[in-house]
């Protein structure tokens, strides 16, 4: 059976208060979907907004405005004003049959999980990251899922189209039932931000907002 989850890259947060977080290891995978815990969906809001908590040049700064004074705000301007938020992670698959586990490489981000369906619907070949070389592409009447694509002995992965459409379809639905659930905790959680905050991650995962 093959299984495909949206993946958040997360860190342990260390000495971060704004918010509850959960408790995470030095690195570590967080699966985004309907079912989180509060802590766990305190953990990804955070790992966004400090991901894309950067200085911005004075361009940027015109268009975006200045970083606000107050802490919080401060903390959360880079994701709230950025029109294309950073989502460090991406789509894994996993083969039990096999135990072959396909999973994003370096710089790639949940923000280009569309890139997937250009692939199955178009065709042709689209890169997740690198070390490893993640790479998906059409090879016969298949998709190719190679971990490694600078690694003649990678893993691999093949799929019918279908079953990766379905997969696909799948991993909407959780990237659809996170936002949500976020969305409800920004109200509780951050009422202030809940609107700008909601619209944020909309954008980091290439989603519409809620409606």
């Amino acid at each position: 059976m093959t299984s495909m989850q949206p993946v958040l890259e997360i860190y342990a947060p260390e000495g971060f208060t704004f918010w509850p977080t959960g408790d995470h290891g030095p690195f570590d995978y967080l699966v985004l979907n309907g079912s989180l815990t509060p802590a766990e969906v305190g953990t990804a809001v955070w790992r966004l907004a400090d991901v894309n908590d950067v200085e911005l040049d004075p361009e940027a700064v015109a268009e975006r405005g200045p970083r606000p004074e107050d802490p919080l705000g401060g903390f959360l301007h880079g994701l709230l004003t950025d029109p294309g938020p950073y989502a460090p992670g991406g789509l894994r698959v996993t083969d039990s049959a096999t135990g072959t586990v396909f999973v994003p490489g370096c710089c790639t981000g949940l923000e280009e999980w569309r890139d997937w369906l250009g692939v199955t619907d178009g065709g042709g070949a689209a890169g997740f990251g690198h070390d490893p070389d993640a790479r998906v592409e059409w090879v016969g009447r298949t998709v190719r899922l190679t971990q490694d694509a600078e690694d003649a002995d990678s893993p691999v992965i093949e799929l019918p189209p279908e079953e990766l459409r379905r997969l696909l379809a799948g991993a909407e639905r959780d990237l659809r039932g996170f936002l949500a659930l976020a969305t409800d905790w920004a109200e509780r959680q951050l009422p202030g931000h809940a609107a700008a905050l909601t619209a944020a991650l909309a954008r980091a995962l290439d989603l519409e907002p809620p409606a």
